[in-house]
């Protein structure tokens, strides 16, 4: 059941904060990690104009989902392209043809409807223990925190700027200093003219079809990693940020929509997109506001800010690019800041899981890649394993609690 719309009305100081939430999450996910997408594409030996389709179909399908569940279910629900997905691709592109590559899309859309139509994936997430959620976020997130400082050997006066902003505007204001250290670096940068804009033209991006062909080699080989890398690398971690920050929108929904969204996109080029994990975090903290019932806001502007840079295509992915990179690990680091320091009092809280959240916590911090799956499966999977050692049994299955309006949150 979705949460009732929040009872009070909406003031404008309760819409700026989520919406440069939305903002600087769509930023960070553009400057951050769109390369891939761009070094696939060229693996692949893709056209202009396929891989401007690719940019189309999965920033307007990413959008769309975001802002559909979030108006649906009231809460900040922030979907994304599949990064360690993308990062796959970089490699599964140069033996495998896009036709087929696109029929791998298809079949690995499928097999997430019919996870979330089944219904088993909200029972797995709702066997995690909170102690150990949390380590598994705050172990995803610390090389964002470390991030926001360690750039400074790099531009220390960038750096030293936005750190010295964010503690003195978080004194003074606390609502503000993620909001107030975005538009202070960005004027800085225009200021000192690093952000470089020429040569960009503004064009309208235009879908592509192409037609899916289907073979054992693309099940195997693109279908089924595409499958376990997104299930295990996206939505495990995503829909583990919702839980920290108290949303219990149930997984089910998510994981169909976006499967859903998925289909219909894939033969325009995207490959896969899900709940957001990290760049979510920014969206459903207390940076976002206060108030969690009014954070659901940040979840409809992300869903517009990407489809504008749909519309636009590569043109607007170029301006997101054009930031220095460390403008944006320091934002979204200090953006970030709140939700270690709450997931870090979470793993400690309860001392029967404290030594496992622990553990989780530097598992899924060491970031181990084995087998082509990344770290915050293997640190889920080896703190669970340190819980059961440490408890004498598996962890039970997590009391359904319920909503704002007294509703089983299911």
């Amino acid at each position: 059941m979705p949460s009732s719309p929040p009872s009070s009305s909406l003031r404008l100081n309760d819409l700026t904060h989520p919406i440069v939430a939305g903002l600087i999450s769509v930023i960070v996910n553009y400057g951050g990690t769109f390369i891939l997408v761009f070094q696939a594409a060229h693996v692949a030996g893709l056209s202009p104009e396929l891989t401007a389709s690719w940019v189309w179909s999965v920033s307007i399908g990413v959008g769309l989902t975001g802002l559909l569940l979030s108006w649906r279910y009231r809460e900040p629900i922030i979907t994304a392209w599949s990064t360690p997905a993308a990062a796959f691709l970089v490699t599964a592109l140069a033996t495998t043809s896009y036709a087929e590559a696109v029929g791998a899309y298809i079949i690995s859309a499928v097999a997430f409807i019919l996870l979330g139509v089944s219904g088993y994936f909200e029972k797995v997430i709702r066997l995690i223990p909170p102690g150990i959620a949390s380590g598994l976020l705050a172990g995803i997130l610390l090389q964002f925190g470390i991030g926001a400082f360690g750039g400074a050997s790099v531009d220390p006066m960038l750096v030293g700027l936005l750190i010295v902003a964010y503690v003195l505007l978080k004194r003074v204001s606390a609502r503000y200093a993620v909001v107030g250290i975005f538009l202070i670096g960005l004027v800085f940068l225009l200021l000192q003219d690093r952000v470089d804009l020429s040569g960009l033209r503004l064009e309208f991006a235009a879908p592509v079809f192409t037609m899916p062909a289907f073979s054992l080699n693309a099940l195997l080989s693109v279908a089924l990693p595409l499958f376990l890398i997104t299930l295990t690398g996206q939505y495990m971690p995503g829909m583990l940020v919702l839980r920290n920050d108290g949303f219990k929108t149930s997984a089910n929904p998510i994981v169909t929509v976006t499967g859903i969204g998925s289909l219909i996109m894939a033969p325009f080029g995207s490959h896969a997109f899900n709940i957001a994990a990290i760049t979510a975090a920014i969206a459903t903290g207390r940076e976002a506001h206060e108030d969690p019932s009014k954070r659901w806001i940040s979840g409809i502007a992300a869903g517009v800010f990407y489809m504008l840079v749909g519309v636009f295509g590569v043109t607007l992915a170029a301006v997101f690019m054009a930031f220095p990179a460390t403008f944006i690990t320091t934002l979204a680091g200090l953006a970030l800041l709140g939700t270690i320091g709450g997931s870090l009092a979470g793993a400690m809280a309860e001392p029967s899981s404290r030594e496992a959240a622990l553990i989780t916590f530097l598992a899924s911090a060491a970031n181990i890649n084995m087998l082509g799956v990344g770290g915050a499966f293997w640190g889920l999977v080896i703190g669970l394993v340190a819980y059961m050692m440490l408890n004498g049994r598996l962890p039970r299955r997590q009391r359904v609690e319920l909503a704002a309006n007294g509703s089983p949150a299911e």
